[in-house]
């Protein structure tokens, strides 16, 4: 090991430990059907006993070339496949591909579509954020918080169905509009009724069983330290970034949509239980998010305007002019881009995707060295990556 690297409370008390070494280094494979990497995702590890020497993330087992896939079809017929990068939050996906064809092909959107598109992107990513957080106390050895997650996400399912007709993947943003306008039962009350409980009662009780539980702290807080430093070299973004102690948030600071007419805050860790940067603050970042994704919704939805809520018929294609366009938005787990170049014909020349969870994986290799294993899988479900998003 070099000098240069910062070793963390928990792992070797000297920097110069190749030097003291008396046994040869373990290589391990962490995955990459491994319950802590979530996904189909490898890590390969040298260790010293049960501390990490190194750690190479190893992608590619989900790729699905859907990138090429993109010039052989039209830009209305690609969304679906935007919906199955990040599956969990898959209303976000489509909200960064749409807002790139409507700035090639000029297009404007109704003030009611931008709402519904508000709307359902932060109703996913609170789902999204609900799994974040059970499935990384599920990590940490709590089982309880994740049936309480689970079940709240349920409601977010069944609204989001009522509105898109599925339960997982939508499809429901198209350049110009939306695909559906609000259901005719009570739907709007329903989203209301939904987020006032989550404020008043789910959230509690998320803080309760997991957030400030002894055990739960002690496994996270000065666990996986990532410096703003660090987070800028390995272009993080999202509760990763926020986690770091940068308020830095596409909604906030490089407005789309409607997103700069609402009043909301931006988390950001603020070393509450630790060091700023650790697991635990990328935890509560998340937490907090949810609050204010809450915000963002009845805003939206107090304000919601009559009118049309798609400018294009859905079953006409788009014609979108030569030219070129990125477009990045914020997706439930970072900075989702897509930079798109068009040659004038009905396909796109080239569609390339800047995944969140693909910059965000790639710190491990450093802010991993030092950590015991067990330490890494906090790391790891810190991060909250999906592979659908990485691999594409």
């Amino acid at each position: 090991m070099t000098d240069d690297v910062k070793i963390t409370n928990r792992g070797w008390e000297s920097q110069d430990h190749a030097s003291e070494m008396k046994s040869e280094l373990l290589e391990l494979n962490m995955g990459p059907q491994h319950p802590a990497t979530h996904g189909v995702l490898r890590l390969l590890l040298q260790t010293d006993g049960e501390i990490v020497y190194k750690v190479t993330p190893v992608v590619g087992y989900l790729h699905r070339c859907t990138e090429k896939i993109a010039e052989g079809v039209d830009y209305k017929q690609w969304i679906v496949y935007t919906d199955r990068f990040d599956y969990l939050a898959p209303v976000t996906n489509n909200h960064a591909y749409v807002t790139a064809v409507e700035k090639l092909a000029d297009l404007a959107v109704p003030e009611r579509a931008e709402h519904l598109r508000i709307v359902t992107a932060e109703l996913s990513r609170i789902a999204s954020h609900l799994i974040a957080l059970a499935t990384f106390g599920l990590d940490m050895g709590a089982w309880t918080p994740l049936l309480y997650c689970f079940r709240e996400r349920e409601e977010i399912l069944n609204l989001l169905e009522r509105i898109a007709g599925g339960r997982m993947l939508y499809n429901y943003m198209v350049p110009g509009g939306v695909r559906y306008d609000v259901p005719k039962d009570n739907w709007v009350a329903d989203v209301l009724e939904f987020v006032t409980m989550l404020e008043n009662k789910k959230l509690p009780d998320y803080n309760t069983l997991l957030t400030y539980n002894k055990i739960f702290i002690e496994r996270t807080s000065d666990v996986g330290i990532i410096s703003k430093e660090t987070a800028f070299d390995y272009g993080c973004t999202g509760p990763v970034l926020r986690g770091s102690g940068v308020k830095f948030d596409c909604r906030r600071d490089d407005p789309y949509s409607l997103y700069d007419r609402f009043d909301f805050e931006i988390p950001v860790g603020m070393g509450e239980m630790g060091t700023v940067g650790d697991c635990w603050d990328r935890y509560i970042v998340r937490v907090r998010e949810i609050e204010q994704s809450c915000r963002i919704i009845r805003q939206a939805l107090e304000t919601l305007p009559e009118g049309p809520y798609g400018t294009l018929e859905l079953k006409k294609p788009v014609k979108v002019p030569a030219g070129a366009a990125y477009s990045r938005t914020e997706a439930a787990k970072g900075e989702m881009g897509h930079y798109i170049i068009a040659d004038g014909g009905a396909k796109p020349f080239r569609n390339k995707v800047r995944s969140c969870s693909f910059c965000n994986l790639q710190v491990v290799e450093k802010v991993g060295v030092g950590l015991m294993v067990s330490d890494l899988v906090a790391l790891v479900g810190s991060l909250d990556i999906v592979l659908g998003e990485i691999d594409r």
